[in-house]
């Protein structure tokens, strides 16, 4: 199923969200402008997050310098992307659902929300994968965040989304709980189901970090209320 709006419109401009869109895109063009597939993945094992080391930095296998370089990954790999499909998907979810949490929870929290559930996505996936060396890396787990405190702010507004029926799609108005939840629970099954094999993390080897998404998911609907996100003073000080 491919989202294309929600029927939520907003009295804001969403400039966090406008920039978070514009500096993931820029860093993939930046990521293009590389000359060989080796400086890409040099870029992918210098900045995005490589649990094996992560793991060695909270056991103190590192230098104290080398220990803060490692814990930078966690923000720096949300902003990181393997390719363009992965790119303009995670951008596509961000566009759609993460201009009404920002309205809602007013831009400084919004942005509080996106990176800490980002983190937190990271750590979820680490957990379940402390010994991987593959590059962990994207946006997925910080907007999985943000859809994890839209569904529960905004569960009756209808989502426009394509599904697939044989070689053709339809359009249908789904209410968000339905289809937020169901790609939750998507997520969540995909997890629970990579326990029995080697958790792959990442996107930069074709993995896909399941439990990064279920755990930003999860977060996000945590911390979204505890930063403000059913406090209707924030929409009333916005449209003033």
């Amino acid at each position: 199923m491919v989202p294309i709006r929600d029927e939520n419109p907003v009295q804001i401009t969403p400039y966090v969200t406008y920039g978070l869109i514009t500096l993931n895109v820029l860093v993939f063009i930046y990521e293009l402008t590389l000359s060989s597939p080796m400086e890409l993945t040099a870029l992918f094992h210098t900045w995005a997050l490589i649990p094996e080391q992560l793991t060695e930095s909270f056991f103190g296998g590192r230098s104290i310098p080398f220990d803060l370089y490692e814990w930078s990954t966690l923000f720096t790999s949300q902003f990181l992307h393997a390719g363009p499909l992965h790119l303009a998907g995670n951008m596509l979810y961000l566009w759609i659902f993460g201009n009404n949490v920002e309205e809602q929870l007013g831009r400084a929290r919004y942005l509080l929300l996106y990176l800490g559930c980002g983190v937190l996505a990271a750590l979820t996936q680490w957990y379940f994968g402390m010994l991987s060396e593959v590059p962990s890396l994207g946006a997925s787990g910080a907007i999985a965040g943000v859809m994890g405190a839209y569904i529960f702010r905004f569960p009756t507004v209808r989502i426009l989304t394509l599904v697939p029926l044989g070689f053709i799609f339809l359009p249908f108005r789904i209410p968000a709980i339905f289809y937020l939840g169901f790609w939750f629970l998507q997520q969540a099954t995909y997890s629970i189901a990579s326990l029995s094999v080697p958790t792959n993390v990442g996107m930069a080897d074709g993995g896909i970090a399941y439990w990064a998404h279920a755990g930003g998911f999860v977060f996000g609907a945590l911390l979204g209320p505890a930063l403000g996100l059913f406090d209707n003073s924030n929409e009333e000080i916005q449209q003033v």
